[in-house]
């Protein structure tokens, strides 16, 4: 018989063990699949821990229901069609937090603001996200996650869609707040189910495939968004985007299962040097991200003076090649590991390949072509390669009652970075009349992240040997 991957790596034990569970406790513990009737659930080694934590009679089952017959609980398919919808989710929480970037014209013509109120209705989202960041990912620790993610995805897209009703800034930046505190759960809670759902050695393209939505979110609001409002008004466009949405909340009401959760063995989180490295290393990546999202429009119409649409064009390609290349980073890592490649260093190989080709940016800025300009943007987006790697990282270095608190510490400080890019990248501009040195600044803040991930943030231990 062939060996596998984990079979060749020494540190490892021979297969990963399966606890079998319904709903009258533990029924098992195996190194096979099973085919399980439509009662039971197969949970993966990150749940271990919590598995030896609880008294397997019936009174003491672990936090996970029975899932629906239409469905067949623990199967791959099941988990694989969870993580697509935590992709739609995932691309209609960019669909619609990026809204009002094309609505802004017309909402400005039609309330009056002017630009300080234009800045300010923009900023107002990410009050409340960035500060929700590391309440929402403790509560996906704790809390049932079917319900934690559905209520959360409710309130923002009833935010998105009442926005449509809004009469004045006061009211505007209301609902944005509100978008922002139900956004904050796509990334602690997506991160916090695949670590669930998945070994350490398959994580990487499940992550990379939910994060693809927000980059597909960003194409489709480039294409769709201007069609709405031009036939709708930017009021219709929000209320279509918004209530529409809330269909797919049926899906995941009725294929996810009923309670999904660990339970924390201690109330305090841990802060050691891998958290640090994690929050460093994801600064210097989101710093580098929004400044893509921020100011490459502008770039493609001001300096390579292309009109509006085509701008809108060549933009959504870098996204796209972004998007696309984060399940891809994330399933070259997966096979290699499987195949006896070191997780450390294999994952953290390629996260220093993809920040290594965000260099690209420098010469973009400073080649004639613009199509040259833009065929090196779109080469400096294959940083989308690490993204799967980057949010595997963490799950691996975090404890796994840890792992949402710990994507919230990780995403404020991105936030962080998505903050200080567009102030720096703006005054750089409006000091040297050039993107030049702001591009180049970006490139180099992306590579320094790399110090963080290899000189502060250590080896870790697979989920099997950690538990244990």
């Amino acid at each position: 018989m062939k060996s596998s991957g984990l079979e060749r790596r020494p540190h490892l034990a021979a297969a990963q063990p399966i606890h079998v569970f319904c709903e009258h406790g533990e029924i098992s513990k195996t190194n096979t699949p099973l085919d399980l009737s439509s009662h039971c659930c197969i949970l993966p080694t990150p749940l271990e821990a919590v598995s030896q934590s609880v008294n397997p009679a019936p009174q003491s089952a672990p936090a996970l229901d029975s899932l629906p017959t239409t469905t067949p609980p623990g199967s791959k398919s099941h988990r694989w069609f969870i993580v697509a919808l935590l992709f739609i989710a995932s691309m209609i929480n960019y669909l619609d937090r990026a809204t009002i970037s094309m609505a802004l014209p017309l909402i400005s013509k039609d309330l009056g603001l002017d630009p300080m109120s234009k800045g300010l209705l923009l900023s107002a989202f990410f009050w409340s996200y960035a500060l929700m960041q590391v309440p929402i990912g403790w509560c996906a620790d704790r809390a049932n996650l079917r319900w934690l993610y559905a209520g959360s995805f409710t309130l923002w897209s009833l935010a998105q869609g009442l926005t449509g009703f809004a009469g004045s800034l006061a009211v505007l930046i209301f609902f944005r707040l509100l978008l922002g505190i139900g956004e904050s759960i796509y990334l602690p809670g997506g991160t916090k189910i695949v670590s669930l759902l998945f070994r350490s050695d398959e994580r990487g393209l499940p992550c990379g495939l939910f994060d693809f939505g927000t980059r597909t979110g960003l194409v489709l609001e480039g294409i769709l968004i201007p069609w709405l409002l031009v036939h709708y008004g930017w009021r219709r466009t929000f209320m279509l985007v918004g209530f529409s949405a809330l269909v797919w909340l049926i899906p995941w009401l009725l294929v996810f299962p009923g309670q999904l959760r660990t339970k924390p063995r201690r109330r305090t989180v841990t802060f050691n040097r891998n958290l640090l490295g994690i929050c460093l290393g994801f600064f210097c990546f989101d710093y580098y991200w929004y400044l893509l999202v921020g100011w490459l429009p502008d770039y493609l119409v001001t300096v390579r003076h292309l009109t509006i649409l085509r701008a809108g064009i060549y933009t959504a390609m870098p996204f796209l090649v972004f998007g696309v290349s984060e399940p891809i980073g994330g399933w070259i890592a997966d096979r290699l590991i499987r195949a006896g490649w070191d997780e450390t260093r294999t994952r953290k190989g390629i996260v220093t390949i993809a920040f290594l080709t965000g260099l690209l940016l420098i010469p973009a800025s400073r080649v004639e072509s613009a199509s040259a300009a833009i065929a090196l943007v779109i080469g400096a987006s294959l940083v989308g390669l690490a993204t799967g790697n980057l949010l595997v990282i963490l799950q691996s270095c975090a404890p796994p009652e840890e792992v949402g608190v710990w994507t919230g510490f990780e995403n404020f400080a991105g936030n962080i970075g998505g903050i200080v890019a567009p102030l720096v990248t703006g005054l750089l501009i409006m000091k040297t009349g050039s993107y030049a040195p702001a591009f180049a600044l970006a490139a180099g803040v992306l590579v320094t992240g790399l110090l963080a991930y290899w000189l502060v943030v250590g080896e870790w231990k697979p989920a099997s040997r950690r538990a244990e």
